[in-house]
Formats: structure tokens, sequence, C-alpha cells
């Protein structure tokens, strides 16, 4: 478990500028992008908690060390630095992943 979400540290730390910027491009890229990655996860067998944890990861990454590039990157980012908990950050979490899995 605590293994899966090292390697998403590592994949986000290995992506290149070039890669992120085209990622974050557009909030349609970000969508995709987090669908393929949910996708790999669901057939490697981990579990909608696992898949969540990985978001929650992502998220703060991304909060932390991206600048939004679109309005909906911003809200995502404000609604995840209004998020007061763990908690909080874990529902967002779970409702970004219904959204790309649908």
């Amino acid at each position: 478990m605590a293994e899966d979400i090292k390697k998403v540290e590592n994949q986000l730390k290995d992506l290149s500028q070039a890669e992120k910027d085209q990622i974050l491009e557009s909030f349609t890229d970000f969508k995709n992008y987090l669908s393929e990655q949910v996708s790999k996860g669901e057939k490697l067998g981990l579990s909608e908690e696992m898949l969540a944890k990985a978001a929650v990861k992502v998220a703060d990454y991304l909060a932390k060390s991206e600048e939004p590039r679109n309005s909906e990157e911003k809200v995502l980012k404000e609604l995840w630095k209004a998020a007061e908990d763990g908690q909080e950050k874990n529902a967002i979490a779970h409702a970004l992943l219904r959204m790309v899995q649908k």
C-alpha cells in the first residue's frame, strides 16, 4: 500500500516540465491523464481508497508545485486550499475519481 503511493510520488517527480505542461494545458487534458492513471491503477487491482490516496498525493503536489493554467484548475486549487483536514481532501479526491471514471 505505502509502496504504491511511493510509486505515484516518484512518477510525479519523474515527469519532465514539457510533460507536465502538456497534461495541465487544458482541464480536458488533465482529466484524460487522470482517467488513464486511474484505469492503470484499477487494472493493478488498487482499491478505490488506494486510488483516492494517490489522488491526494497528486493534488498535494499540484497545489504546492504547479500554477493553475485554466479556471477549472484554479477552482480545484482553491478547494484544495480550503479543505481543512485530510477527511475533506479525501472527499475531494473521491469526487475527482468518480468524475474521471464516468
